[in-house]
């Protein structure tokens, strides 16, 4: 287990017995009436390896599926919440990579997000299992259905083959060069942005954004806002954050997912799921230092329900 997964808000239960938790959500679904607050309180005390021993557990006591009853007796956005719980998170990021490509219209968001911010690890074992569950490459989807430099960038985040350490000779023609291929050009070298961003480790890349920021006295953040735009613009800012810092670029998403009307719950429910129990408590800390609020209290006021409450449990505490 990495020193990393131990900074989730949610922990795998201590005394855990899948038959005693399937036998509890067995009662809360049986007979007239669902109990909702005993569904969410169990399996927000749960690690996901421990959903899928009750799911199994529930399936050799019952018969029955564990999800299929889930989604028969729950609805809305509780419902989502609940189920994305379930899924095991690779599982959970493939399906939801598939969805973004072939739902209607492709959305670049989800794409963006979980190609930016997984490690090469994990992107390799996305692209393996996408392979599996719908038989045919993840990287000829994209291709199929993004276009231009967004594309291109894709497919080098979909190589997953970033270089090791940091080359000290090239720290500062790489910034150089991305100073040259945009603020100091009329027009933009997108290429040179997609290649060096997409290419270099994220330790080299750290190093390069000082040397840029000296060089030209702009954040890189600032240049790519003002020499690209649209879903290149997105990507780009995406691999820049998270590089910097990557529950910094999670507590951005989470405060633009929910501030003003509306609600972005698809982008809530997907990163308070994938990320609790990975870094959640480095998201809540820097959601404080960047906002003048907390997460906690921005998802009370922004939600409702057994929806709210399964969020903030998720949250795992207020930082006020």
């Amino acid at each position: 287990m990495t020193t990393m997964a131990t900074r989730g808000s949610v922990k795998p239960f201590a005394n855990f017995n899948a038959n005693g938790d399937a036998e509890v959500l067995f009662k809360a679904m049986k007979g007239l009436g669902t109990d909702e607050d005993a569904i969410l309180q169990l399996l927000t005390a749960r690690s996901n390896s421990q959903r899928q021993q009750i799911k199994a557990a529930y399936k050799t006591l019952h018969g029955k599926d564990l999800v299929d009853d889930l989604k028969s007796e729950l609805g809305g956005k509780f419902e989502t919440v609940i189920i994305s719980l379930m899924t095991p998170p690779l599982c959970y990021d493939v399906t939801e990579l598939r969805n973004a490509i072939k739902g209607a219209g492709t959305n670049e968001k989800v794409l963006t997000e979980i190609l930016a911010s997984r490690t090469a690890a994990q992107v390799k074992e996305i692209i393996d299992m996408y392979k599996k569950e719908y038989d045919c490459s993840l990287e000829d989807d994209i291709t199929g259905d993004c276009s231009g430099y967004f594309q291109r960038m894709l497919v080098i985040l979909l190589q997953a083959s970033r270089q090791h350490g940091v080359d000290e000779g090239s720290v500062k023609t790489d910034a150089e060069a991305l100073f040259a291929a945009g603020e100091q050009k009329f027009g933009t070298d997108e290429d040179r942005f997609i290649s060096i961003l997409g290419n270099r480790s994220t330790v080299h890349l750290k190093r390069v954004f000082d040397e840029y920021k000296k060089l030209s006295g702009y954040e890189i953040e600032e240049s790519i806002q003002r020499e690209t735009s649209g879903s290149l613009q997105e990507v780009l800012l995406a691999v820049v954050k998270c590089t910097r810092r990557v529950p910094a670029y999670f507590a951005e998403s989470l405060y633009y997912a929910m501030k003003g009307a509306g609600t972005d719950d698809q982008t809530l429910v997907r990163i308070m799921v994938t990320r609790s129990e990975v870094d959640m408590l480095d998201i809540r800390a820097e959601f404080r230092k960047m906002f003048a609020t907390s997460l906690y209290s921005m998802i009370k006021n922004d939600t409702s329900g057994d929806y709210r409450k399964t969020l903030l449990l998720l949250c795992g505490g207020d930082d006020a």
